[in-house]
């Protein structure tokens, strides 16, 4: 073989070389497929795993979360909350514990009344009634003299309680007695208001209505208890003391002919008239 002929078999072909070039290209592609494909496998497995321990731990805490230990306290809280109605309902006792502040001032007003109340009580204890003495009084009359029930002695006396002057009923009450007094002085028979009224209350009340019975006035109530016409009265819902309207009709020997309570004015002189006549 000849020099050349060796030079040229020493020579790789062009084919050869491409083939080698080829060859060396692509040995790292797949060297680098090979890697870049376990580098993937091995964090898919890492990220896997970390899924895996994600998704293991994220139950837990949702079961913490509803576990019914935890579930347990809530009643509680409820209880708690319960228990709120019950300080809401002690707030209303304090008005209870000033209701009987309320109640001790209205007995307070009481025993203002008291000695009123006595002194009614004090006329059943010894009542009235026809047959019995009429009780002896003295009293401030019209025109600043005094009038006594021994200024009577002898005659019949006709004595009508009324509760105020220059009010309707007891004008009216007043006017008819003064109507019929020359009838009862035909039946020796004398007429006498009274009232609690002051002495310048009653003669304002004669004068402006011309009457000719005289008027006494007792402020301070001894007469009118004494022959029952003072006690406990009611009106518009209102309960008080005052003047019960009364009539009471003396004989000339100073006892009690006949008594009327709870007296209707109308029609009420004549009546008395018609009985001091018959008497």
């Amino acid at each position: 073989m000849s020099k050349k002929t060796q030079k040229k078999s020493s020579k790789p072909s062009k084919a050869t070389r491409a083939k080698s070039a080829r060859s060396v290209k692509t040995a790292p592609s797949k060297t680098r497929g090979a890697t870049a494909a376990k580098t993937s496998k091995t964090k898919n497995r890492q990220t896997g795993n970390a899924t895996a321990k994600a998704s293991h731990k994220a139950p837990s805490k949702k079961l913490k979360s509803p576990s019914p230990g935890k579930s347990a306290p809530r009643p509680i809280k409820a209880s708690k909350t319960a228990a709120k109605p019950v300080v809401e309902h002690s707030a209303p006792s304090k008005p209870s514990a000033e209701k009987p502040a309320v109640r001790h001032r209205t007995p307070s007003k009481l025993p203002a009344e008291k000695p009123a109340e006595s002194a009614v009580r004090s006329v059943p204890a010894s009542p009235l009634a026809e047959g019995a003495k009429a009780p002896a009084f003295s009293l401030p009359r019209d025109g600043g003299s005094t009038v006594s029930l021994d200024d009577y002695a002898g005659q019949k006396l006709v004595l009508f309680f009324y509760p105020r002057a220059d009010t309707p009923g007891c004008t009216k009450e007043a006017i008819d007695f003064t109507r019929l007094a020359s009838a009862f002085a035909d039946v020796q028979t004398a007429i006498l208001g009274v009232s609690a009224d002051p002495l310048k209350a009653q003669e304002s009340f004669r004068n402006k209505h011309q009457l000719s019975t005289p008027l006494a006035s007792d402020e301070q109530h001894e007469m009118l208890e004494a022959y029952g016409a003072w006690g406990e009265k009611s009106m518009y819902g209102r309960t008080f003391h005052g003047v019960l309207r009364t009539t009471v009709l003396i004989g000339g020997d100073g006892r009690i002919v006949r008594i009327w309570r709870n007296v209707k004015v109308d029609g009420h002189a004549d009546e008395v008239l018609a009985a001091a006549q018959a008497g």
